[in-house]
């Protein structure tokens, strides 16, 4: 008995990476105020990470009204955001410090 809860243990801790491996990951590059690229195209109704890179030299901070996300992050450093999922639709986002320059969408579909 205690060898088939081991089993089932086990196969529910692979099911589990697995899916944990397949979560979509996205990345946008901050740089001379701008961000890279301006739109990306994400799953709707599905978890994904994006990572945001500040390859520039000062520090930035990625803002979003539409994702309730805030975040300074230092320059040459990333961060991550978890989303569990968003819903059909637009949302925008800027570099709040550069904010005449530095926007995108993230575009759930």
């Amino acid at each position: 008995m205690k060898a088939v809860l081991a089993l089932v243990a086990g196969v529910l801790l692979v099911t589990s990476l697995q899916v944990a491996a397949q979560e979509a990951s996205f990345r946008i590059v901050a740089k001379d105020g701008k961000f890279e690229p301006t739109s990306i195209d994400v799953p709707a109704g599905k978890p994904f990470t994006l990572e945001v890179v500040n390859q520039g030299a000062a520090a930035i901070e990625f803002e979003s009204k539409d994702l309730k996300q805030e975040k300074v992050i230092a320059p040459g450093a990333s961060s991550k955001i978890n989303f569990k999922s968003l819903k059909p639709g637009t949302y925008r986002f800027v570099d709040e410090y550069r904010e005449a320059t530095a926007k995108g969408t993230l575009v759930a579909r």
